[in-house]
């Protein structure tokens, strides 16, 4: 009996496939459509067991919908952009461009000897002009939509990789890359308007029944949408202080404000208090989410100003706080310290008033909290018009006297924030803008896209090659044709990483998808990847 050749038979099989394009996909409408999609993999150089587990795991549903007669997509890429690149250009003397490409052949050949079905006729790597190409026009469009804009802002700032990290890129106040403790600093970025969509994004979430309850929980809670209330607080001497609140029925137990450090009211009153300024500096090192900062030392810099209470004839303190982000709600907050536990170990840490607002059904007046906040149901009390009332009826109440009073306004607020997607580094897709001192910012004509990175850059000095080239950077302004500067800030590499789902329903197009390919494959019936790409 003639002993069985694994290695010589899986590869005749192989070539059979490829040759007569077996995996390879066309739009049918007299067929049933099936699109299995993994998450493109980066290409490090070699895979590793997660990468067989993850396209073993899709080839499984795609052979099999093949044998229930659908037509079905299944195709592969390279999530090529970004920062090991730059790296290992940096440690091997290598450029970012050889070295990615060379991994992608050395790992295209590994995925291809495991025998996947996958149409490989769809390949590409972000990297490929064509493909990023395609992402600036739609940053133009987004741009003509008024979905993009540019401001300066406070961001995290990688010291040892030199450029800005996503909230959800610093871990325990270290980049997630570099492991170095992350700064803060004020640079110009682009954003673009995903808040625009939030509610959209988030109602949607109910229409995908089949979607693990794990990842839409995750993605509830980072859009994070809330019913409240905003209030403005006079204080003497300074502008109303806004607060955004979910709990107005405990107004009458508020015990102290803080803002957060980068607030403006904070910066202002640290011009001339050097130790705030000291306690300013030392926030920005430290966390920069709120589950980083749920679990750190809370800690706060009495102002000396005085908030008014909106309801009666008293003051309380503001506090520069290392707890509060400015980028969730103003940025400001009335603290009630017996309903709500991390304000009730401030107010014991800075002897503040604690007072019990809300008591247990089955309590008397007599209630009050002590060293454990009460965050439970209850009735009002020590609350004047509001005594007696449940909480949802107290919340009502302060909302209808705060509009009619012209300082409250129900809202709806999100935890999802713009996203900020420049990058100070060289290996990743040009943002198409020139900066003209005449002009101001000038988007490139899509007639000259792609922007195409420079291939002679230098990595002998810290931060962006872009930034010291001695030519790419220096154009003429498209409108008045006088000296100009291109953008030096690439895309996020998470911008490359959001849309190629689509693009692989039409590689070839001339726009960044095809109408009639994307209406036929879209949506993925079968994604496979982390859950942590839920929310990052």
């Amino acid at each position: 009996m003639t002993r069985y050749n694994a290695r010589v038979t899986e590869a005749k099989w192989q070539k059979i496939w490829t040759d007569r394009a077996i995996f390879e996909a066309s739009e049918d409408s007299t067929r049933p459509k099936y699109y299995v999609l993994e998450m493109f993999p980066y290409p490090s150089g070699r895979i590793h067991m997660g990468h067989v587990r993850n396209y073993t795991q899709g080839d499984v549903v795609a052979r099999y919908r093949r044998t229930k007669g659908y037509n079905v997509l299944h195709p592969m890429g390279w999530d090529a952009f970004g920062m090991p690149a730059e790296n290992a250009a940096m440690e091997h003397n290598v450029h970012p461009a050889k070295w990615t490409y060379e991994n992608i052949a050395h790992m295209r050949g590994q995925l291809k000897q495991m025998g996947l079905s996958i149409d490989w006729s769809r390949e590409f790597a972000t990297c490929d002009p064509d493909y990023y190409g395609q992402e600036q026009k739609m940053f133009l469009d987004f741009l003509a939509e008024d979905l993009v804009y540019r401001k300066e802002s406070w961001v995290n700032w990688d010291p040892v990789d030199h450029t800005v990290l996503a909230n959800e890129q610093v871990v325990d106040g270290c980049g997630w890359r570099s492991g170095a403790p992350v700064e803060r600093r004020r640079l110009s970025q682009w954003f673009l308007k995903i808040t625009d969509y939030a509610e959209e994004l988030n109602s949607a979430l109910d229409d995908l029944p089949r979607w693990p309850e794990k990842v839409r929980t995750m993605q509830k809670n980072w859009i994070g949408r809330s019913e409240g209330l905003r209030l403005f607080f006079d204080i003497a001497g300074h502008d109303p202080l806004e607060v955004y609140t979910t709990r107005p029925d405990t107004i009458f137990g508020a015990c102290g404000m803080a803002i957060a450090a980068d607030h403006p009211l904070a910066e202002k009153l640290a011009q001339d208090n050097p130790a705030l300024q000291d306690f300013i500096t030392e926030c920005r090192a430290g966390a920069t989410t709120e589950e980083a900062m749920e679990k750190m030392e809370k800690k706060g810099f009495d102002t000396g100003i005085k908030a008014r209470a909106p309801f009666e004839d008293r003051t309380f303190p503001v506090f520069v706080a290392n707890f509060v982000l400015m980028e969730y709600g103003t940025g400001a907050i009335f603290m009630s310290a017996a309903h709500d536990q991390r304000d009730l170990d401030f107010a014991h840490k800075y002897g503040l008033d604690v007072r019990t607002v809300i008591r247990p059904d089955g309590e008397d007046d007599s209630y009050k909290v002590d060293k454990e906040a009460y965050t439970g149901p209850g009735k009002l009390f020590n609350s004047d018009f509001l005594d007696g009332m449940t909480i949802e009826e107290a919340k009502a109440e302060v909302a209808k006297r705060a509009e009619a009073g012209g300082f409250g306004k129900k809202t709806v607020n999100f935890r999802l924030r713009d996203w900020g997607i420049s990058r100070q580094r060289y290996w990743g897709c040009p943002i198409p803008i020139i900066h003209c001192d005449d002009c101001g910012i000038v988007p490139v004509s899509k007639s000259d896209l792609p922007v195409i990175l420079p291939d002679d850059v230098s990595f002998d000095k810290p931060g962006n090659p872009l930034e010291h080239h001695p030519t790419w950077k220096n154009v003429d302004c498209p409108k008045c044709g006088k000296p100009a500067r291109r953008e030096t800030d690439t895309f996020d590499t998470f911008i490359d990483s959001s849309w190629y789902f689509a693009r692989f329903c039409s590689p070839k197009s001339d726009d960044p998808v095809d109408i009639d390919a994307t209406a036929y494959w879209l949506p993925v019936d079968q994604y496979v990847g982390g859950v942590e790409h839920a929310i990052l």
